[in-house]
Parts: C-alpha cells; sequence; structure tokens
C-alpha cells in the first residue's frame, strides 16, 4: 500500500514522459521476473511434472507482461491479454506460482474504472478480476492438480488481488483529491486576484473623486482671485499682483496632482460617499492620530520636523494610509502602535508598528492593496513585513516642493 501510494506521487510529478518511462520499466521488470519464475519451475522448489520453459511458454510470458507498458492507455485490453497469456501458461503446467502481470494489470484497471467511469464498465471490470481466479483454479485442476492441496496459495491469491485493486482504487481516489485541491487552489487564487483588482479599481475611484473635489477648490479659488485681480489692478496693483500669484500657485499644484493620478484611474462611477473634509496639510495627520488615540488605541507619536501644508493628492494619500494602518492596529493588533511621522522637505514619511498576533497576516488584505496603490499613484514607496510579531508598515510620498498655505485676499 504504502509503495503503491509513493509510486502515484512520483508518476504524478513526472509528467506523461516521466509516467510512459516508468511504465516501460515497470512491463520489463515483471517480463523479467515471470521468465525466470517459469524458467525456475516456480518461486520455491521445482514441483514433480512441472512444464519446463520453451519457446511457446516464453512467447505466453512475454504476453503476461510485455503489454504492461501501455497499460494506462488501454487498461482494459491489457488486462485482458494478460490474464488470458497467464491462463494459457497455468493450463500449460508451467511453473506460474504468481501471475506478476495480472497483477499489475489489476493495479492499473482499478485505477482507470473509478470516477468518471460508468457503472457498467466499473462492474465488468470487477467481475472479470473477480472470475480470473475461479477459472485459474478450474484450469489447475484440469491438469490434475489437487484443489485442497492448492487451498493455501489459492487464498494468497485472492488475498493478493483483493490488496492490488483496493490499492489501485485508493491511489485513484487519492489522484482525484489531488486534482480537486489543484483546482480548488487556482480558484481560490483567481478569486483572490479578483478581489485585489476589484479593491484597486475601488480605491482608484475614490481617488478620482478626491481629485475631483481639490479640483473644483482649486478652480473656484482661481475664479475669486482672478476676479479681485481684475477689480484691483488699478487700485491696488500689490493686492493685484499676489492674487495672480496666488493663482499660479494653485494652478501648479492642481496640474501636478492631476499629471500624477489622473493616468492610473480607470473610468467607472460608484455611489457618492458622504462628504468628508479634505486635509489640509500634516496638522490633519496629527488629528487623526489624536482621534484614534481618544477611541482607545494606545499610540505612541513621533512627529519629525516642521508641520506644513501638502498637495491634495499627497495629503489625502497620507491621511488615507495613516487611517488605515492604525485602523489594522486596532483591529489586528493588541491595541498598540508606534507611530513615526516625518515631515520632510520633498516628501511625507510614514511608519506604523503593532505586535500582531501568529496566525494574523495583516499584510494579505485588501486595505494593504488599497495603500500600496495610493503611493503607487505618487510615485512613492510602500512596503509590509511581519518580523518577531511585530507589523511594521512604511510609506513614503513625495512631492515637488512645500506647498503655499497663504492666499491672497
Amino acid at each position: 500500500m504504502a509503495g503503491g501510494r509513493t509510486l502515484v506521487v512520483v508518476v504524478t510529478r513526472l509528467g506523461a514522459r516521466g509516467r510512459v518511462v516508468v511504465d516501460a520499466a515497470v512491463a520489463t521488470a515483471t517480463t523479467i521476473f515471470t521468465v525466470v519464475m517459469l524458467d525456475e519451475g516456480g518461486l520455491g522448489s521445482s514441483e514433480p511434472g512441472y512444464h519446463p520453459l520453451d519457446g511457446p511458454g516464453l512467447l505466453l510470458a512475454v504476453l503476461s507482461a510485455a503489454p504492461l507498458a501501455l497499460a494506462r492507455r488501454f487498461p482494459g485490453l491489457v488486462w485482458t491479454v494478460t490474464s488470458i497469456a497467464s491462463l494459457l501458461l497455468l493450463a500449460g503446467g508451467y511453473g506460474l506460482d504468481v501471475p506478476p502481470g495480472p497483477l499489475v494489470a489489476t493495479y492499473v484497471l482499478a485505477e482507470a474504472v473509478g470516477g468518471g467511469a460508468t457503472p457498467r464498465r466499473r462492474l465488468v471490470a470487477g467481475g472479470s478480476v473477480a472470475v480470473y481466479l475461479p477459472v485459474a483454479t478450474a484450469l489447475m485442476a484440469a491438469d490434475g492438480k489437487s484443489v485442497l492441496g492448492m487451498s493455501s496459495g489459492l487464498f494468497a491469491w485472492a488475498a493478493m488481488f483483493a490488496l492490488v485493486w483496493t490499492a489501485g482504487d485508493r491511489s485513484r481516489l487519492r489522484r482525484e483529491r489531488i486534482a480537486e485541491l489543484e483546482v480548488t487552489a487556482r480558484l481560490r487564487e483567481t478569486d483572490l486576484e479578483r478581489q485585489r483588482r476589484l479593491a484597486a479599481a475601488e480605491e482608484r475611484t475614490r481617488i478620482a473623486r478626491e481629485l475631483h473635489d481639490s479640483a473644483g477648490h482649486a478652480i473656484n479659488v482661481i475664479l475669486v482671485q482672478a476676479g479681485a485681480a481684475r477689480l484691483l489692478h488699478e487700485k491696488d496693483p500689490h493686492r493685484s499682483l499676489r492674487a495672480v500669484e496666488t493663482i499660479e500657485e494653485v494652478a501648479q499644484a492642481t496640474i501636478t496632482d492631476i499629471d500624477r493620478l489622473v493616468r492610473a484611474l480607470r473610468h467607472g462611477t460608484e455611489p457618492a460617499e458622504p462628504a468628508e473634509p479634505a486635509p489640509a496639510g500634516t496638522a490633519a495627520l496629527e488629528e487623526l492620530v489624536a482621534r484614534h488615540r481618544s477611541g482607545g488605541l494606545q499610540v505612541s507619536a513621533v512627529f519629525e520636523g516642521a508641520p506644513r501644508g501638502l498637495p491634495s493628492g499627497v495629503a489625502w494619500a497620507a491621511y488615507r494610509i495613516l487611517q488605515e494602518a492604525l485602523t489594522n492596529a486596532a483591529r489586528h493588533g493588541s491595541g498598540t502602535a508606534d507611530v513615526v511621522i516625518s515631515y520632510g522637505v520633498n516628501a511625507v514619511g510614514i511608519v506604523v508598528s503593532n505586535p500582531v498576533a501568529d496566525t494574523i497576516s495583516p499584510g494579505g488584505g485588501l486595505g494593504i492593496v488599497g495603500m500600496g496603490e495610493r503611493a503607487a499613484l505618487l510615485d512613492g514607496e510602500f512596503e509590509t513585513a511581519t518580523v518577531d510579531g511585530v507589523f511594521r508598515l512604511r510609506a513614503r510620498l513625495p512631492y515637488t516642493a512645500p506647498a503655499s498655505t497663504g492666499a491672497a485676499a
């Protein structure tokens, strides 16, 4: 049984060419074993009156084992040929103490007639194997051998055929189970990939709405400042110039956001979410940390660098990434989190660390996909890792230059 299980695993991994090689090797070994057994007059001492191996006996020996090389392609035909050849050897009085060819063919036949085979085909196959022993007994009795004297040997034959059939059937069940598991694994991977794509598409759609809001706000600012510049052009040239400078700054920041984000967005609409105030800069990140701390999460926060205004795309991305990271810390962690936020000249850095249970892998969720998508759209960096029971998230969101927080009246 164990040997049959090992053979099935090996043959499954070898592929089609490997199976041909294994089948040919089995057929060759079985043929050699059969010929040697017949030449010696049996497995033990030669019985009186046995037929010595001659030309016809050698031909029948080859026919009883060599076709096993094609057993996987034609299991029924091969079993029939090997069985008839072995029965003719018994009828001729040759020293066939064990029928190795039919035993191997029975194993392959049991593998082939399960699963998708029709009930009639399974019945015919099982009945053919069951009839083999009575026919062999009748042929040996006709040759003058005592049935009572052969009882122990016939019982051994019956046990061998039963064990071989059971092993072949179990091998088939195992092979079908492996195939089912492979299909399930492929379907699961496909479903996970679909969920990741859906999460990324949803995140991009939300980014598109946020970009729409920030761009609409920027256009309104430009319109107001343009009107102020026109009205103040003659009365207060200095204030008019400040308004034009504000228009230039807002337009440049908006163009930068659009250039970074819109290239990766996909078409499609979703029901509008409840309105949410846009984060104007780094102060919103500090407020978000304070909000989670008041909600029960023990947050140790370090803010490096001077607070500053941020381009809208960077502000939204930083806010969403920190929000999702703290939510994961509260949901999957032990109730604590360490946050380090760095306000650089050209980038915002976010590092969130929190202990997690060994059985939890927060790095594989769809929220992580959304965070990575936001960082990628800004040409930023994003990575997660779990080391010694601590999940760490690191994000770096670049921008060309600090955004101006001032505006002309």
